[in-house]
């Protein structure tokens, strides 16, 4: 769902008119869009506005503790129970991860082109955990530009979680893997175009794609298409009755 200000500054350019698309085609992916020149905002250092605290993403290493406290009070809210401290940090590391790499593969899949999303234009909020990113250029990549661009950002979210997460670089990537697929797969179940969706996923991280684990291994079960995640986002462990479709436990 796509949240603006009261009083936004208009979000201008073909780029900020396919982040509304996406956002209206995903109602999970839940950002909010700034103008596009950091000159019209007038909060410090072209952060939003709005008296929240923003993060930008090349200072998350920094605030990453406390981010993940703000994560375990909201798992105690909506599921009743104290998670250990690994859990709320995997859970919000899967949701940076699947946010960060939808807001670029997104526009890929819908335009065929990359958007440049530098660090310092993505923010994230202190307290909720929602993100908002000022949307800059793009350009027209294929399944290898695009692979190298979510890691360039993904990359350094991995290692601001580590110390916290309990998981080594593979299994990391691995769910950097995942959650890059996943993103793709659902925003075309959300098109209506899921085989469409499948494909280019898999041909996205085929095997040997580094620092990728892939491939991406859908299947058919039961007439519909799935796969099992590489890692584990940890779900089952804040809701024991509902774990994922794709979690390996369930192999």
């Amino acid at each position: 769902m796509l949240d603006l200000p009261a009083r936004p500054a208009p979000a201008t350019g073909r780029l900020a008119l396919t982040y509304r698309q996406l956002a209206h085609a995903c109602p999970a992916l839940t950002f909010s869009l700034m103008d596009g020149d950091p000159a019209n905002d007038a909060s410090a250092g072209g952060a939003p506005a709005g008296g929240r605290e923003w993060i930008p993403a090349d200072r998350l290493a920094s605030a990453v503790g406390r981010l993940v406290d703000a994560e375990a009070a909201r798992i105690r809210d909506r599921h009743g129970l104290a998670p250990r401290p690994h859990v709320a940090a995997s859970r919000l590391l899967h949701h940076h991860l699947w946010t960060a790499s939808l807001l670029i593969s997104g526009v890929w899949y819908l335009e065929g082109r990359i958007p440049l999303l530098p660090a310092g234009r993505l923010w994230t909020d202190a307290a909720t955990g929602d993100f908002a990113l000022r949307p800059g250029d793009w350009a027209p990549g294929d399944e290898a530009a695009l692979r190298d661009a979510v890691a360039a950002h993904v990359g350094p979210v991995l290692a601001a979680f580590q110390p916290l997460v309990r998981r080594g670089p593979r299994a990391l990537w691995g769910m950097a893997t995942d959650d890059l697929l996943s993103g793709l797969w659902y925003l075309g179940r959300m098109l209506g175009e899921e085989d469409r969706a499948v494909a280019t996923a898999t041909a996205l991280l085929p095997a040997g794609a580094r620092p990728w684990t892939g491939p991406a291994n859908f299947r058919r079960e039961h007439g519909g298409w799935t796969r099992t995640r590489q890692g584990c986002c940890l779900y089952y462990a804040v809701d024991p009755a509902n774990p994922c479709a794709t979690c390996p436990r369930r192999a």
